[in-house]
């Protein structure tokens, strides 16, 4: 076995071949994986574009790890079958007595559990120093759940693959819950006394074993103009909308006697709270959450938002906020898409995503630490309206600011006050008017220059150009500040670029 895996992050030399290094451990993984008792003709790819959600013969696979690398963190080949004395599956800190997951299926379902909590790397069998809050006591036992075998391990089957796959059944064909409890019921009666204490009774004890994932979600209704949202409890028994007066629900069917009252347009909100404090549950990842402390500040070029100056200034203005070094900045993103294609109708769907920026370059831009928290449905846009929707995520970071939520540091082994704060937000310049309240129309549309800008109007179009605003960003003694014939005529550039 291979104890050094440095390899796996040097793929390509200077020149950008592949080193022979990296294709000796290519081959030595490949021999491995396809060594395994439970390998056939194909086995996962872990290559960082497959993820080990496609199959490939060796030939491939081989192919697939030399042009795209190793999957991120992939050290430890747990989903091949590998054992080891600190597996990456070893959640909650002792020992396994199965240091692998050997069942294809049920690696799956390992591999959904640390992607959707954004779990990275090692957990080590360290004793704690502070036992964890009941949150992460809950989290861990549920994880913990993950590694208990039912009719003995036979036919490799755990508690939470069982679960999970039960519940995908139910999704997949739309069964009620009434259905679900009668197969689950039939299901149960093969197993022993002892397996029947191991797994959920029904679909409601079912669903909360997989709820302390934190995984759930808020469908809030929302006025169909997008002017009110019907949160909180002074909006719960309103049926039109206190702005627009528009009705919050489809129109009934009067010859149905019983029917339950539709909304006509809602949003769904994913708390961002409970992924944050998976983000310290995971040793590794507790890790890096406070490596922009390391960030230099030495170079002249900023690699990382804890080099910039708004980094610094935000330090400098809250102190109290920067002397906790494991509390969040966040960046939020959003943007309009049409899910139905450029052939569909029209239609905008905005999505809203937080990133966060405690963790290293080559980690907070990965898909695992970007958090979808919002979906806001179209058809439409909601344009100036999206401050109204964006109100229950503004809450639950003012909740974070202010009072902050009771953490577990797994790599400290403590618990505390985990607080966040909104650093920046990331969007293009029609989402910039929308996030800020900017005009981003007409001559003063430029948030830096203002009144100073070197905006134009053209003659007969009678549209704003913006042709000739970037000569004052060049330096001064640039021999196009005095060019007075291929730009505005007659104009010399004198001016000096606009401070932020």
């Amino acid at each position: 076995m291979m104890e050094d895996r440095s390899w796996i992050d040097r793929r390509l030399d200077d020149r950008g071949f592949v080193t022979n290094e990296f294709k000796e451990g290519v081959q030595f993984f490949v021999r491995f994986a396809f060594s395994r008792p439970q390998a056939k003709s194909e086995i996962k790819c872990p290559c960082s574009k497959c993820r080990c959600r496609k199959w490939g013969n060796p030939e491939v696979v081989s192919m697939h790890l030399c042009k795209h690398g190793f999957m991120n963190n992939y050290y430890i080949w747990y989903v091949h079958g590998e054992t080891s004395n600190n597996p990456a599956i070893n959640f909650i800190g002792e020992s396994s007595n199965s240091g692998f997951v050997s069942n294809e299926s049920d690696a799956m379902y390992h591999e959904m559990l640390v992607d959707a909590m954004g779990l990275q790397g090692e957990y080590n069998e360290e004793p704690m120093a502070e036992e964890p809050n009941h949150k992460a006591r809950k989290f861990y036992e549920l994880l913990h759940a993950a590694e208990v075998y039912i009719n003995n391990g036979e036919q490799n089957v755990t508690v939470l693959s069982w679960i999970a796959k039960m519940l995908n059944m139910k999704t997949l064909y739309n069964m009620s819950a009434a259905n679900w409890d009668m197969a689950l019921a039939l299901s149960r009666k093969v197993l022993s006394a002892e397996d029947q204490e191991k797994v959920p009774k029904d679909f409601y004890s079912a669903k909360k074993m997989i709820n302390v994932l934190g995984l759930g979600y808020k469908k809030i209704d929302v006025c169909i103009n997008d002017c009110f949202l019907y949160y909180g409890e002074q909006s719960k028994n309103l049926n039109a909308c206190p702005v627009c007066g528009e009705s919050r629900y489809e129109p009934r069917n009067m010859a149905a006697v019983r029917q339950k009252a539709i909304p006509r347009k809602s949003l769904w909100y994913l708390p961002i709270t409970p992924r944050l404090q998976r983000l310290y549950m995971s040793r590794k990842t507790a890790e890096h959450m406070t490596w922009h402390l390391k960030c230099s500040d030495d170079s002249d070029e900023v690699i990382h938002p804890a080099g910039s100056q708004a980094w610094k200034h935000f330090d400098k203005t809250y102190p109290t906020f920067a002397e906790e070094p494991r509390n969040v900045r966040l960046g939020l993103c959003t943007d309009g898409f049409n899910p139905f294609g450029s052939s569909g109708s029209a239609y905008s769907c905005w999505p809203v995503f937080l990133t966060v920026y405690n963790l290293p370059p080559e980690l907070c831009m990965n898909s695992e630490h970007i958090f979808l928290s919002m979906i806001i449905a179209g058809p439409k846009s909601p344009g100036k309206n999206i401050d109204v929707l964006l109100r229950p995520l503004i809450d639950e970071l003012n909740e974070l600011w202010t009072n902050g939520v009771e953490t577990y540091d797994s790599f400290r082994k403590q618990n505390f006050i985990m607080k966040a704060a909104l650093l920046w937000t990331v969007s293009d310049f029609p989402g910039y008017g929308m996030l800020s309240g900017w005009s981003t129309h007409g001559r003063l549309s430029c948030p830096y220059c203002m009144e100073n800008t070197k905006a134009f109007q053209l003659q007969f179009g009678r549209k704003i150009s913006f042709f000739d605003c970037h000569r004052q960003y060049l330096p001064p003694t640039h021999p196009f500040r005095r060019d007075k014939k291929n730009f505005y005529v007659n104009r010399i550039e004198r001016s000096p670029p606009p401070q932020d």
